[in-house]
């Protein structure tokens, strides 16, 4: 599993140079705009809980590995809650029709966000517990960047708004630990699996497309964040040619 977790890191590393991370950075725009994509993330972020719930847990298990894997899905199934607290922070929780909001959810603007939620039950639904785990790590690897990233912006809101912002903010960081666990014997107990060519020839598979969906979904990010304003969020798309200043 060392060298599957090797490449979780490079590719890591490589999605930390994301344009979604340097917009977001970009203290020059005011950080509620930093943060207008998120409605665009409704997809991804509500399907988290059941692919939790659904896909990866699976009770009862006496595989160590699974076991695992039940443990931290139960630590993830939940943070769909914070972000919907975060959206009535952000002042994004306008009125909106059911049918419009339906219509919004599955358009062109939220489609990566939806690929990326089917490309893990692709990957999960009926894997082993080693293809889970490495998924995991992936959704772990690729978490930890965004809200290290999103966490400062989150503070920068706090200090303006005096609210606190569960998802977006440091609670939410504080439980990412960039890995699937924060126990170190747990870790080195992941690192210390012996892996089959077949079963590490999947899990790179696995990696290298999971990914590849993430990147393709911080753009999608990115182009909402630049084409609609904060302050409505849900208007037709157009360039925001100036940033928006920081309050």
């Amino acid at each position: 599993m060392e060298e599957v977790l090797a490449l979780i890191e490079k590719k890591k590393q490589e999605f930390a140079k994301s344009g979604l991370f340097e917009f977001m950075r970009d203290k020059s725009i005011n950080p509620r705009q930093r943060l207008a994509f998120a409605p665009c993330a409704a997809p991804f972020v509500m399907s988290f809980g059941e692919l939790n719930k659904y896909v990866f847990r699976e009770e009862p298990t006496n595989d160590p590995i699974q076991e695992i894997v039940n443990k931290h899905s139960y630590e993830d199934d939940h943070h769909w809650l914070w972000f919907l607290e975060d959206l009535e922070t952000l002042g994004i929780n306008r009125t909106l029709k059911f049918s419009d909001a339906l219509n919004f959810v599955w358009s062109e603007e939220t489609q990566a966000s939806r690929w990326v939620t089917y490309q893990i039950f692709r990957y999960a639904f009926g894997a082993s517990p080693i293809a889970k785990l490495a998924i995991m790590e992936v959704i772990e690897a690729t978490g930890n960047v965004f809200f290290s990233t999103a966490a400062p912006i989150a503070e920068e809101l706090r200090t303006i708004t005096q609210k606190e912002f569960l998802y977006f903010g440091c609670f939410h960081l504080a439980v990412e630990t960039g890995h699937t666990t924060g126990t170190p014997d747990v870790e080195q107990l992941i690192e210390s699996i012996q892996l089959t060519i077949e079963s590490r020839q999947e899990a790179f598979e696995v990696v290298e497309n999971l990914f590849e969906a993430f990147t393709k979904l911080t753009n999608e990010l990115l182009v909402y964040a630049k084409t609609h304003c904060f302050e409505q969020p849900f208007a037709k798309p157009r360039e925001i040619l100036q940033p928006l200043k920081a309050a």
